[in-house]
């Protein structure tokens, strides 16, 4: 399995930007799935923003327009920048490559808040 890590998390005000990275230790290029999740404290993890195939991409309602996934692949490396960002927003953000039963990254916490 592929090994992830995150970071770029940290402190924002409301309105302000983050940009999260996900370094693998193998190339992506042929992962089918690989997205963001996010787990706030007391709810369930969702599904923030993924790729499929490497081409098409899904953003939950809450993050569109606002959020925006991408990936460097000579780097192995994903991204998801954030934008106008809420306190809603404030969770621990979990990189993943293979869905559900794929890998995870140890997760980075964004705290967003005045």
């Amino acid at each position: 399995q592929v090994q992830l890590v995150e970071s770029g998390g940290g402190w924002v005000q409301p309105g302000g930007s983050l940009r999260l990275s996900c370094a693998a230790s193998k190339s992506i290029v042929s992962i089918y799935a690989m997205g963001w999740y996010r787990q706030a404290p007391g709810k369930q993890r969702e599904l923030v923003a993924r790729f499929l195939s490497g081409v098409s991409t899904y953003y939950t309602d809450s993050v569109k327009g606002r959020f925006t996934i991408s990936r460097d692949l000579a780097k192995n490396t994903m991204y998801l920048q954030m934008n106008s960002l809420k306190p809603e927003d404030t969770a621990v953000y979990y990189c993943n490559a293979g869905g559900i039963v794929g890998s995870w990254g140890q997760g980075t916490q964004v705290t967003v808040s005045s």
